[in-house]
């Protein structure tokens, strides 16, 4: 599996921000503004959430954290806790899925939660100024493909230092490559 980019992160912010469009467009005179957004809301963090773990090397929580992902979206709603706690648990859900799956150290998770704010402050200002979805959710998920380029992510731990010795660099590489093979 290559490595996540940021050109890649540029195709999923087009991505989500053109669904957005059209899943607005084409239901927005069969939902409820409410019900609309919270099904955005859900949908964008989710899918989002199934991209960041599809693309990671860990293994573990494949099919746990999409379920509980699922279950605090929709007890929110349940719960009529409003638009805000949602977008804030989708935020903090792809803020964990991210340092869990992503983050090798504490310090680049901590950067990945500056650059999430950041995103979402950013996409405000274009919702605020343009009053279009679409620009909102491309600043955000745009700003978002920058996280590839936090350092200490899990390639900076898997990495060999400049001193080893050669034999055992490739020896450890075969390793991986083999125990890939086999899962």
């Amino acid at each position: 599996m290559s490595r996540l980019g940021f050109g890649e992160g540029v195709l999923v912010a087009l991505t989500a921000a053109l669904l957005a469009s059209v899943v607005r467009t084409a239901l927005g005179g069969w939902l409820s503004p409410g019900a609309l957004a919270h099904g955005l809301c859900i949908g964008l963090g989710l899918g989002y959430g199934l991209y960041l773990i599809a693309r990671s090397r860990e293994r573990v929580g494949r099919v746990a954290v999409p379920i509980l992902w699922a279950g605090i979206s929709l007890l929110i709603v349940l719960l009529n806790a409003g638009l805000w706690v949602q977008i804030l648990a989708q935020l903090g859900l792809v803020w964990l899925v991210r340092a869990l799956y992503h983050h090798g150290r504490p310090l680049a998770a901590l950067l990945d939660l500056g650059l999430l704010l950041l995103g979402c402050l950013a996409g405000l200002w274009a919702l605020e100024h343009t009053g279009s979805l679409f620009l909102a959710i491309w600043t955000l998920f745009l700003i978002q493909a920058l996280f590839v380029l936090i350092p200490g992510g899990p390639d900076a731990d898997r990495r060999e230092p400049a001193t080893a010795d050669p034999f055992e660099t490739a020896e450890r590489a075969a390793e991986r490559a083999l125990a890939r093979l086999l899962h």
